[in-house]
């Protein structure tokens, strides 16, 4: 009850992921093959970090993470009603980046709001290699941080990290004001990130369209059903 008080109340928490520790290197190395395999509109690399989208169909080694019975609760009580996964993919900060503006994902007159974030640390999230930060509380106010701040790139005084090892998962409020810190280290900070949305809402990915034959054959009728397929 403690992390659904925190989703409510802060906007954000960090539990226990689905991936067991002794299966974190097999998640790291197909993470590692995935992001090197990637080509054309699938990698985006830009000044602050890397993005490689669609790890639904990457690796059978991805598949719990959007099932993962705490993450689906936390939908149904910020969703509320029936949804779906619009995203899924990993993203890369670079080492010796700036943090960006703190936004929120979802403008509440949108299709696709309510949205729930969810972030799996690949590797630890620490206050020097960009550990995303989070204003307390904002999900419940309206506007954005561009509409409210003088300065979303430095943000607010009460803003905090979400710190976790490797193998947490950062579970959010897409309407909480957000952004990864500055990652000051010398190392990459990596991690997969998706998003649920309402099912009626537009999907970041369309998953049924790019589903592989091997993809398909594996799914679960739970992982058919929140993939909207």
């Amino acid at each position: 009850m403690r992390a659904v008080s925190e989703l409510h109340e802060r906007g954000f928490v960090v539990i226990p992921g689905p991936v067991p520790p002794d299966r974190m290197d097999r998640l790291i190395r197909a993470y590692t093959i995935a992001v090197a395999a990637a080509t054309g509109d699938d990698i985006r690399i830009g000044s602050t970090s890397t993005r490689v989208s669609d790890f639904v169909n990457r690796s059978r080694e991805f598949d719990d993470l959007y099932i993962f019975p705490p993450l689906l609760d936390a939908c149904r009580r910020v969703i509320g009603g029936p949804f779906k996964l619009s995203s899924l993919h990993a993203r890369t900060v670079h080492a010796h980046t700036p943090a960006p503006e703190l936004h929120v994902d979802v403008q509440r007159d949108s299709p696709d709001w309510p949205l729930l974030g969810f972030i799996l640390m690949v590797d630890p999230f620490r206050a020097d290699n960009g550990a995303t930060r989070f204003v307390p509380g904002s999900h419940n106010w309206s506007g954005t941080p561009a509409d409210r701040m003088p300065d979303p790139l430095t943000g607010d005084a009460g803003q905090v990290l979400a710190c976790g090892d490797a193998g947490s998962l950062l579970v959010f409020n897409g309407s909480a004001w957000h952004g990864h810190s500055a990652n000051t280290s010398s190392g990459p900070r990596r991690s997969i990130q998706g998003a649920f949305i309402p099912r009626d809402g537009r999907a970041g990915t369309d998953f049924a369209a790019r589903m592989s034959p091997e993809t398909r054959a594996r799914l679960s009728p739970l992982a058919r059903q929140v993939l909207a397929i």
